[in-house]
């Protein structure tokens, strides 16, 4: 006798416990200035907006008619956990990067270069640094760099919205690309003999180029290789090193002081 099959649930596999899958030209932004500056920013596609009734006091008129009321806990449940929205929770489409070409030019201003910098709250906080010191540009990698959203323009405070962003898929071949373009490459490592802020001033202007790698294992070989020069932040003997969003503020400091466009002074 074949025994009787019992109507027992499946498993969820991962795609359900994970919930829906998102799709790379989609995702979340949340938090009061991220998210206004997201609908602030025209080339941002709106898919979903849903606020709190408290947050809505904030939306213009055309935001407010285009916005979902909702309870906190409904906006807590969209958003992954621990995601402080203050009551903001925008759905919308990824931004679309520029050309390379575009920023190539030295007179354009700074450039600053992320290689392989995977955590999207130091991108972000360097985004919101680049934009503060007046950056032209963020280049990053096409594949194993943070996207756009989220985390990501939580830390970077709106600044994701408003300066330029560059997706490449060799950081080793663009830097080449742009010291034949005239700029001048300093790449950031902690065994370089020279200081950052003499090598700042010896190759002062707009044309300067920044290049950031990921804490702990710094610039890849071939990425290092790459730059015109490599600096260090000289720093005191009771603190090893400084977190990689931390040591870029620190960089774009010392080359805006150096550009005329921000110092016209000098």
């Amino acid at each position: 006798m074949t025994p009787t099959r019992r109507n027992t649930p499946r498993k969820p596999d991962a795609a359900r416990r994970s919930g829906p899958r998102e799709s790379p030209d989609e995702g979340w932004i949340w938090g009061r200035h991220a998210v206004l500056a997201a609908l602030a920013n025209k080339r941002r596609k709106r898919v979903s907006l849903h606020v709190t009734r408290n947050a809505s006091n904030d939306l213009t008129e055309e935001d407010r008619a285009f916005a979902r009321l909702e309870m906190p806990g409904e906006l807590d449940a969209k958003l992954p956990p621990g995601a402080v929205h203050q009551g903001f929770a925008l759905k919308a489409g990824a931004l679309e990067p520029e050309l390379l070409q575009a920023v190539a030019e030295p007179t354009h201003g700074l450039l600053v270069v992320l290689d392989q910098i995977t955590d999207p709250q130091n991108a972000g906080a360097i985004f919101r640094t680049a934009a503060a010191f007046g950056a032209r540009a963020i280049i990053t990698q096409d594949r194993k760099s943070p996207p756009l959203f989220g985390a990501l323009c939580k830390a970077a405070v709106g600044c994701a919205e408003v300066i330029g962003h560059v997706q490449v898929t060799n950081i080793a071949d663009t830097l080449l690309s742009l010291r034949k373009s005239g700029r001048f490459v300093i790449g950031l490592a902690g065994e370089a003999e020279a200081s950052l802020g003499e090598l700042i001033a010896a190759h002062a202007g707009p044309g300067l180029v920044i290049v950031m790698g990921a804490e702990g294992t710094g610039l890849r070989p071939r990425v290092a290789d790459s730059c015109d020069a490599l600096a260090r932040i000289p720093m005191g003997p009771k603190a090893e090193s400084l977190n990689v969003s931390a040591a870029a503020a620190v960089a774009l400091y010392e080359a805006s002081r150096h550009d005329p466009r921000i110092n016209p002074k000098r």
